[in-house]
């Protein structure tokens, strides 16, 4: 089972899932050496691609949505996550993750964002705060100990 096949079990229910080999196609030449996508998730025109190094943000813009803007969360610097689920009412399932943006992963100089997932009432999430919570925990284990 690969690293990234819990995801893919119905979590990010507005998403249409993308075969890695039609991703490849369209973004293959935006990864680095080495990177290889696991699995991608499209709305629209946007996209998010998990990859085995960092998670990929396509935000196509303007009418022809030509002009493209790509954000990356790395993997290694996710170093908090949060999980809420849905309510009763109308209420969404939410997970957010924090991670660091400064290059370098030591004590005492963290800076870092936190990004909101939101998912529909139905979608199952535990698998992907699963996910996250390891990277944490491993991440956390590497940066504490240096």
């Amino acid at each position: 089972m690969g690293l990234f096949d819990n995801i893919k079990q119905g979590v990010l229910g507005n998403l249409s899932e993308v075969s890695a080999e039609k991703l490849n196609l369209e973004y293959g030449p935006y990864l680095f050496d080495g990177e290889k996508i696991e699995t991608g998730y499209t709305l629209i025109r946007d996209s998010i691609i998990f990859t085995d190094v960092r998670i990929i943000f396509v935000d196509r813009q303007g009418t022809t949505g030509k002009k493209t803007s790509f954000k990356s969360i790395y993997l290694s610097h996710i170093i908090d996550v949060e999980m809420e689920t849905a309510g009763a009412g109308f209420d969404d399932s939410e997970i957010t993750i924090t991670y660091l943006t400064n290059v370098n992963r030591s004590t005492r100089h963290e800076t870092f964002e936190s990004i909101k997932f939101e998912f529909p009432k139905k979608a199952d999430i535990l698998p992907l705060y699963r996910f996250f919570g390891s990277l944490v925990l491993k991440n956390r284990r590497e940066i504490n100990t240096k």
